[in-house]
């Protein structure tokens, strides 16, 4: 089996792209640039190297394209090339003006392992302001060949072309040069909807003020648009400045997201960087719009064809990602988008209440607060959707619950909150009616024995949020919710009587390593009221703990992440679960690379050093067990009778009337023995 820590394993693909310095009108010299940093790439064990546009004679020869001698040289750098890449494992991707049938055109050659497996024409050619290329070339949809005869080989030839690694599956390509991607219709579309996962863009887009911001919002864009990789190679350092410059821009995107930036203007700039094809590929698969796409575009996709290679990479070998995997894939690591998000969040929280009461005609609302993350959060947008609706906060009625193991610390965070928040505070205490139910249900509590099982636990959730409905019919208010996604996928909470039901829940789609930064955010930005701000810091600091059981002869109090796991961990399992669907393996590779000791990843600022952790694999095994067996085990039929509740993130919402629908008995088999496999692959 190949190595578990190989990056080829889990459905990743390493790519490189270089502005070489280029040596004007000398193929030669230029063969010979890229040969060398090709073979660097292959050291690295990158699988495709890309270089851009004309890169073998440079771009900026005007009518020197035109020239028998250039264009011959070109053919012998090209077959020089060829031949080097023999020993190399990466395909190489370079550009090179090529003769067919009477006309030139302006091509990509793609080459691997001594093979010149295809030649690409560019599509659309640029006549406006500084760009005058159909003075020297043809347009590529013209040509009526289909292969060509090239560097000493026959090729496949043509602008429909898609080549594919038969032993790395996703690892599929398409080449588009320059102007191709400015194209109203790039051909980048057909090629994704044709099979292409990755998109290479060979260019020479000449450097502008600006002009960096503009192609990497293009190629990010068309990274979307297509649900693929986006990668791009301008030209750099050494082309003819005489009226223009060149940056050597390099750019690698991924469904939408930039995961790599070059250096510009240096020598023989460039990036390293893996694709994740499996994640293009899942994601495709959930999007019916692409299946419609290709549907629509039957046509013009029949004529693309297929040219096959064998990769062969190392798998043997110990490869780690160069790229980062983000510790938090819910929370921005950027404070600026941080705070664009968490306002994006509260809003629609906010809305979707609003217009919840709207609806309802009910102008009051009963919640419960516990001094803890998720109550603080559905209170501070309670608040403030009354006063969207122009209706006094003095009808949020908060109630404070204690029960057995209510600590005086939370209780009185949870009253200073509603004070600071201009609500009705009302309190019940529930232990009376807790002992006689106990003692009804002849529960060894009740005889004086410590016996704190589920069922010690659930009278007081169940008892909670009894008191919240029928202090909601008396008041003619609402319940809401405070329940978060987390706790939903993980089933942690007290099905049907319990903190499972409420009238509307604005927490629904939130998780809870979000809710942390949303809290925090609205006490940094005073969102809350500056009343607040002091008692949500407190608030931020407690210990996640339902606090249903009393607190040991130690001192130590119920821990939620202690049972279920560690919230950032987990986080990371519901996003590729629900999101990708990854299986176990995948997200285990992904966690060690986020979370393991040797992680790369840079810790975001607003992340506190005392929450800064590392995991072992034998702790992410673990709790990825954990997950799965409550995911897919025991907890889809609570998650089947949820309330109404807003989604908030693209990762999804586990709602059965939005994005996520599966049997209530489903048994989590399949993947618990994944884990279990990994366990002793790995010796944990």
């Amino acid at each position: 089996m190949p190595a578990f820590h190989n990056l080829y394993r889990h459905g990743f693909v390493r790519v490189a792209a270089f502005a070489p310095h280029v040596a004007p009108g000398d193929p030669m010299e230029n063969a010979a640039r890229q040969i060398t940093l090709a073979k660097e790439a292959d050291e690295n064990r990158a699988a495709l190297v890309l270089f851009p546009e004309l890169s073998l004679t440079g771009y900026a020869l005007d009518d020197l394209h035109h020239q028998a001698l250039m264009l011959q040289s070109a053919e012998q750098a090209a077959a020089a090339l060829i031949e080097a890449s023999t020993d190399l494992m990466p395909v190489l991707v370079a550009g090179a003006p090529v003769a067919v049938d009477g006309q030139l055109y302006n091509c990509a050659l793609i080459i691997h392992r001594g093979r010149l497996l295809g030649v690409v024409p560019k599509s659309y050619l640029p006549n406006y302001r500084e760009f005058y290329e159909k003075r020297w070339f043809a347009e590529g949809p013209s040509a009526m060949a289909d292969t060509v005869r090239y560097a000493g080989q026959d090729a496949a030839f043509g602008t429909k072309l898609l080549f594919a690694a038969d032993d790395l599956p996703g690892f599929s390509l398409m080449a588009e040069i320059c102007e191709d991607l400015w194209a109203v219709h790039p051909p980048s579309l057909d090629g994704a909807l044709a099979g292409a996962n990755i998109i290479v863009n060979l260019s020479a887009s000449n450097a502008l003020i600006g002009k960096a911001r503009e192609r990497e919002a293009l190629v990010r864009v068309q990274s979307q648009r297509t649900l693929g990789a986006y990668i791009f190679a301008a030209s750099g350092t050494g082309e003819s400045t005489t009226d223009l410059t060149w940056d050597g821009q390099t750019i690698a995107c991924e469904l939408g997201e930039t995961i790599a930036r070059g250096p510009r203007f240096e020598d023989n700039a460039g990036l390293v960087t893996e694709i994740d094809v499996e994640r293009i590929v899942q994601d495709r698969l959930r999007f019916s719009t692409f299946r419609d796409g290709a549907r629509n575009a039957r046509e013009r996709l029949t004529g693309w064809r297929k040219v096959s290679f064998t990769l062969a990479p190392p798998l043997d070998e110990t490869l780690a990602l160069e790229r980062t995997i983000r510790r938090f894939p819910f929370v921005p690591s950027d404070r600026e988008r941080l705070d664009e998000d968490c306002f994006e969040a509260w809003s629609i929280q906010v809305e979707a209440l609003a217009q919840r009461l709207r609806s309802s005609g009910i102008s009051r609302a009963v919640i419960g607060i516990s001094g803890g993350l998720d109550s603080t959060q559905a209170l501070i947008v309670t608040a403030r959707a009354f006063d969207r609706l122009a209706l006094p906060r003095e009808s949020i009625l908060a109630y404070t619950l204690p029960g057995f193991a209510t600590s005086a610390a939370t209780r009185e965070q949870a009253i200073a909150l509603a004070g600071a928040m201009g609500v009705t505070h009302r309190e019940i205490d529930i232990r009376p009616a807790a002992e006689r139910m106990l003692a009804d249900l002849g529960h060894p509590y009740a005889e004086g024995r410590a016996e704190y099982d589920v069922t010690f636990e659930n009278v007081q959730a169940g008892l909670r949020t009894d008191y919240l409905f029928r202090a909601a019919n008396h008041e003619g208010a609402l319940v809401i919710g405070t329940g978060d996604l987390s706790e939903a996928a993980l089933g942690w909470c007290t099905y049907g009587v319990g903190d499972h039901m409420s009238h509307y829940n604005v927490n629904a789609g939130l998780p809870k390593t979000l809710i942390q930064h949303l809290i925090a955010w609205a006490a940094r930005t005073g969102r809350a009221g500056e009343a607040a701000g002091p008692v949500l810091e407190r608030i931020l600091a407690t210990e996640i703990s339902p606090e249903l059981v009393p607190a040991g002869e130690n001192g130590q109090i119920q821990s939620t992440q202690g049972v279920i796991g560690p919230y950032p961990l987990q986080d990371f399992t519901l996003h590729y679960v629900v999101r990708y669907g990854f299986g176990p393996e995948k997200i285990a590779f992904l966690q060690e690379t986020a979370w393991g000791e040797n992680s790369r990843s840079d810790w975001p600022d607003h992340v506190a050093e005392a929450d800064r952790h590392h995991y072992a694999m034998a702790d992410i095994l673990k709790w990825l067990d954990v997950f799965h067996a409550r995911f897919f085990g025991q907890s889809q039929f609570k998650r089947s009778a949820v309330p109404n509740g807003p989604k908030l993130t693209s990762a999804g919402a586990l709602s059965p009337r939005g994005d996520w629908r599966m049997p209530s008995d489903m048994s989590a088999k399949l993947w618990r023995k994944a884990i279990e496999r990994l366990k002793d692959e790995l010796g944990d």
